[in-house]
């Protein structure tokens, strides 16, 4: 097994800092050996995808595209350079999250800053974002006898890092945002993604849980991706998630339905008439979400529509009206 990457010269073979001393037939630590290296590396510690991460923290360090390394495979690292990937590595090899090592990761085409203290953006979630467009592009649209309706109000519950409410906004550069939260360091981490992406002055970023931050309000979507983990599942959860995500983001539950019960009771009192209520659920829980949104006052038009991976993944409902 290769040794961890030391923090000064030794025999090791392990990347370090002080290159000054290098010896004469040790060879420069570029940008190809270092690929090298740390795939070896992650392979022994059962890093999943293990070239891939290396080219993201390599990437990341040298402040470039990952086919920039291809290009300039013999470039040789700087000390601060050499010094700065050691720290990542050791992160990874930790089972850290490769996002929360960087501090990033792109949404649906967009970087946004992501940390500890908020889920990190995945892709059954641009799938949710895929259906909220669909059906608000059709929305824009006169039809049937019906005049066109342009998207002015949507409110992303939950928000974490804001890329769900803020990619949406995105798309629609007429719309007011409300992102909420029950933490303010999670606010603010979606504060910063709204000032990255130029939105920020048509975001209001309110604390609070669910719909309460919205009462007397109307809203022509209300997206949210809440925590639906059920309690019996929570021992299962990968470590890498378990052990480093936030709890309150993932946990809901006895049956993982917590959050979303509410959501579906209280919704239609916050959507404008035939707005649209889109959720993140879980998959195997899909009849039982169906059976609450059939029974729920003022929604309409239930469906649950799949994720990228094939898995039952957004509800979507509509208001009455």
């Amino acid at each position: 097994m290769r040794k961890e990457p030391p923090a000064t010269p030794t025999t090791s073979g392990a990347p370090h800092a002080s290159t000054s001393v290098r010896p004469e037939s040790e060879p420069p630590w570029t940008t190809r050996r270092l690929l090298d290296w740390m795939r070896g590396y992650f392979v022994d510690r059962k890093i999943d995808s293990p070239r891939l991460v290396a080219e993201w923290l390599l990437a990341h360090v040298l402040g470039c595209q990952r086919l920039r390394l291809y290009m300039e495979a013999d470039r040789p690292a700087s000390p601060d350079e050499l010094a700065r990937l050691r720290g990542l590595v050791k992160r990874i090899a930790a089972h850290e999250p490769v996002q929360y090592v960087l501090g990033e990761w792109d949404f649906y085409g967009r970087p946004f800053f992501v940390s500890p203290c908020t889920l990190i953006p995945r892709p059954c979630t641009e799938s949710l974002v895929e259906q909220v467009i669909r059906w608000g592009r059709g929305r824009g649209v006169a039809k049937d006898g019906n005049e066109a309706r342009p998207i002015g109000g949507i409110a992303d519950l939950g928000t974490g890092t804001g890329c769900i409410g803020l990619t949406l906004a995105l798309e629609w550069p007429a719309a007011r945002l409300v992102a909420t939260d029950i933490a303010p360091e999670v606010l603010e981490l979606a504060r910063r993604n709204a000032e990255r992406h130029g939105v920020s002055e048509r975001v209001e970023f309110r604390l609070g849980s669910l719909l309460e931050p919205l009462a007397g309000e109307r809203f022509d979507i209300i997206a949210s991706n809440p925590p639906y983990i059920p309690d019996d599942e929570w021992t299962a959860v990968a470590p890498n998630v378990r052990d480093y995500e936030p709890h309150r983001a993932l946990r809901g539950g006895a049956d993982g339905l917590a959050f979303i019960r509410p959501l579906l009771a209280g919704a239609a009192e916050v959507l404008t008439p035939r707005g649209l209520l889109a959720v993140e659920i879980p998959h195997a829980k899909r009849d039982a979400v169906l059976a609450l949104a059939a029974d729920a006052p003022g929604l309409m038009n239930a469906r649950v529509e799949k994720d990228s991976e094939g898995l039952w993944r957004v509800l979507l409902a509509e208001r009455t009206g």
